[in-house]
C-alpha cells in the first residue's frame, strides 16, 4: 500500500485525466447510449464521483453535506446493497443532470476529499478504499474511451474522436514460438503491499504441461485470411452458442470493420482508416478468438499459461482472451460490505482476459490483473495471442 500523500497525488492526477479524456467531446456526445453495455460519458463522470462521495465522504467526513440527494440514485451502478438506482438501459434517457452540473459535482467532491485527506489521519482500511476508488476511476477511463468509440463508431458519419489517437501500434519484431517447460509454477499477486484487486489475491501453485506461446499478437492480415477462407461460414469451428450468436447477429467481421468498394476499412478513434494489415487485431469476441484458433489448429492460452509466460513477450496493446473461465482463486474471500460486490458476484459465465490495451490508463494494469467479460462482447480493445 502506498502512503496517503502519494495516493492524494494519484487521486488528483486521475481526476484530471478523466476530464482530459472528455475534452474532445461535444456536449451532445455526453448523453448518448446506443446499447445497454455502453454508458453515456456524463454518467461515467458522475459515477466515478459518486463512488468517493458514497464510500468515503458520506461515511467518514463529519457533517459532510451531500451535493445532491438524487445523485446516488442516478449514479449508482450495480451496488445493490447501497440503494436503488436508475436501470442501466435508461442511463442515456437522462437529459438532466446536465453536463455542467455533473462537472460542478466533480469539483465539489474532489475538493471535499482533498480537504478531508489533508485534515485527517486515515486508517489503513480507509486508505485501501481510497486506492480502490482511484483504480475504479482508472477502469472507467478505459470504459470512457471504448464507450466513446462505440458511440461515434455507430454514428453513420463516423466522426473522429481525436485525430492524434494511435490505437494500432505495429509489433515490428520477428515472430517466434516461445517454449515453456512443464512444471509447477506460482500465479496470483504476491503479498508485497502493492495495490491489486481482491480477485488477484491468493497466490497459488499450478501445474502446466509443456506449451508454446506466440511472442506476437494476431494481426489484421492473419484474421483476414480466416475470413477469406470462409471461417465465419464453417460451423465446425464454432461453439454452438457462438454459432447461434454469429447467425442471429449476422456477424461477418470484427467490430468496426467496413467493406467499402471492395476494400476493408476500420473505424478508429482517429477516424475511418484503410485497414492496416500489420496492425494487431482488435474488437473481437471470445467466440471469434476461439474459432480463429481452431482454424489455425491451435488454441488460446489459459490465464495461468499467460501469466507464467508474460515475461517473455510484450503485452499491453490488446486485452487478450484466454481459455479460462472467470472463477475465484483458491482461498478467495469476498470483502465484507458493498465493496464485496466489486468482483466476486461476476464470477459466472465470463472469460478472463489478460494484459491491457491502448485505452488502459497509466499505472493501472499488471501481470496478475484479471479482466473479465461475457464471451460475445467485443467493444473493448480485445485481441488474440495463440498457444499450442
Amino acid at each position: 500500500m502506498i502512503t496517503t500523500t502519494a495516493n492524494l497525488e494519484l487521486f488528483l492526477e486521475t481526476r484530471k485525466l478523466t476530464e482530459q479524456i472528455c475534452e474532445p467531446l461535444e456536449t451532445e456526445d455526453f448523453v448518448v447510449q446506443p446499447v445497454e453495455f455502453v454508458s453515456p460519458p456524463k454518467w461515467h463522470l458522475g459515477h466515478t464521483t459518486w463512488f468517493f462521495e458514497e464510500f468515503i465522504l458520506k461515511k467518514h467526513q463529519e457533517n459532510y453535506q451531500i451535493f445532491d440527494e438524487q445523485f446516488a440514485y442516478v449514479f449508482n451502478s450495480y451496488y445493490e446493497s447501497v440503494g436503488e438506482k436508475v436501470v442501466r438501459t435508461n442511463r442515456g434517457n437522462l437529459s438532466r443532470p446536465t453536463v455542467n452540473r455533473i462537472y460542478e459535482y466533480r469539483k465539489y467532491v474532489t475538493e471535499a476529499l482533498v480537504e478531508f485527506l489533508n485534515e485527517n489521519e486515515i486508517s489503513q482500511e480507509l486508505e485501501e478504499v481510497l486506492e480502490i476508488g482511484i483504480h475504479h476511476e482508472k477502469q472507467h477511463q478505459e470504459l470512457l474511451l471504448t464507450d466513446i468509440k462505440y458511440i461515434l463508431g455507430n454514428n453513420p458519419l463516423l466522426p473522429a474522436y481525436l485525430k492524434s489517437f494511435d490505437e494500432n501500434r505495429i509489433e515490428k519484431h520477428s515472430h517466434q514460438w516461445l517454449s515453456i517447460e512443464k512444471g509447477v509454477y506460482e500465479i496470483g499477486k504476491p503479498e508485497d503491499g502493492e495495490f491489486c484487486y481482491d480477485n488477484e489475491k491468493g497466490r497459488h501453485k499450478v501445474y502446466v504441461n509443456e506449451f508454446f506461446i506466440s511472442n506476437k499478437l494476431v494481426t489484421n492480415a492473419e484474421y483476414l485470411e480466416f475470413m477469406n477462407a470462409g471461417g465465419y461460414q464453417d460451423v465446425l469451428l464454432w461453439h454452438a452458442e457462438a454459432w447461434d450468436w454469429i447467425s442471429s447477429e449476422e456477424i461477418k467481421a470484427p467490430q468496426y470493420w467496413h467493406l467499402i468498394d471492395g476494400s476493408w476499412y476500420q473505424y478508429t478513434l482517429s477516424g475511418l482508416k484503410v485497414l492496416d494489415p500489420d496492425a494487431p487485431l482488435a474488437h473481437i469476441s471470445y467466440y471469434e478468438a476461439f474459432a480463429f484458433a481452431q482454424w489455425k489448429d491451435m488454441r488460446l492460452p489459459t490465464e495461468a499459461e499467460w501469466e507464467i509466460a508474460q515475461e517473455k513477450f510484450d503485452w499491453g496493446q490488446r486485452w487478450e482472451w484466454t481459455e479460462s473461465a472467470y472463477s475465484p482463486y483458491p482461498n478467495y474471500k469476498k470483502p465484507e460490505g458493498a465493496l464485496g460486490e466489486y468482483n466476486g458476484k461476476f464470477m459466472v459465465n465470463q472469460k478472463v482476459l489478460r494484459g491491457g490495451s491502448v485505452a488502459t490508463s497509466p499505472k493501472h494494469t499488471r501481470c496478475t490483473y484479471r479482466n473479465f467479460f461475457h464471451p460475445n462482447l467485443r467493444w473493448q480493445f480485445t485481441g488474440i495471442r495463440l498457444a499450442k
